[in-house]
């Protein structure tokens, strides 16, 4: 079968002399893997370098037995350049696309996370607050996945949400004090970062970045999303170092 699609590239290595495997994460499909024959051979080939965090148009033909499909046609349609220029902004696209590659799954569609890396790179290449801008990201990208945290209530009494609660890494939400005592790796979080995280999960991607979010907002942010994607994942995100950098 032949399919036609406009995928992000969210990681390439070379395959054999004069190929490289690509997987891109389309808007169509989803997240898919696929061989460019000839590649490093013949550039002109094709018409794109599937540089990380390129935009393309592809043409690929399916493998009923194989996730790895054949690629006949790759053109570039966006290449985020001013992301390029700048160490810390290629980090944090880095830390996106290795973020997206680990949550989805393959080939199974999701326009919103789509449209949110989209989103994601294009504020990324002018925006001065790039900390905040991937702690939006991380939100909004667990939100849409289906691992979106409990932030309503207590997730295990249900009780109110009150000053002094704990996020229970382990079930993904919120603990008052009477139930976050047998939870060693529950951590506590304020009323502030509560209530950012809820902001910005239940408003669309522009009303979200107008959030100003402070630097013990941030710190929190940091170690509550890091430390509950590790846990759910089982493994670090590499990239996730680019975090600390200034």
């Amino acid at each position: 079968m032949i399919l036609k699609a406009e995928g992000i590239v969210l990681k390439t290595f070379n395959f054999r002399e004069t190929s490289c495997i690509v997987t891109f994460f389309t808007k169509e499909h989803g997240k898919i893997k696929g061989v460019l024959k000839g590649i490093r051979k013949d550039p002109k080939k094709f018409g794109s370098h599937v540089d990380k965090f390129s935009v393309n148009q592809l043409v690929y033909y399916t493998h009923r037995n194989n996730d790895l499909h054949l690629v006949s046609h790759c053109d570039l349609t966006s290449f985020f350049f001013l992301i390029r220029k700048n160490l810390r902004r290629t980090l944090a696209a880095s830390y996106a696309l290795e973020l997206v590659d680990s949550i989805m799954p393959t080939e199974e569609k999701n326009i919103k996370v789509y449209q949110l890396l989209i989103n994601f790179l294009t504020e990324l290449e002018e925006i001065k607050d790039i900390n905040r801008l991937v702690h939006i990201f991380q939100i909004k990208i667990l939100s849409h996945s289906g691992f979106k945290p409990f932030l309503d209530s207590c997730v295990v009494c249900q009780k109110h949400i009150v000053p002094s609660m704990k996020f229970s890494m382990k079930l993904g939400g919120l603990l008052c004090p009477d139930c976050f005592a047998n939870d060693r790796d529950a951590r506590i979080i304020s009323r502030g970062a509560i209530a950012s995280l809820t902001h910005i999960e239940s408003n669309d991607w522009k009303k979200a970045l107008r959030l100003k979010l402070t630097q013990p907002v941030q710190k929190e942010l940091k170690v509550v999303l890091n430390n509950f994607l590790v846990f759910h994942l089982e493994k670090h995100i590499k990239s996730e170092k680019y975090l600390s950098a200034r």
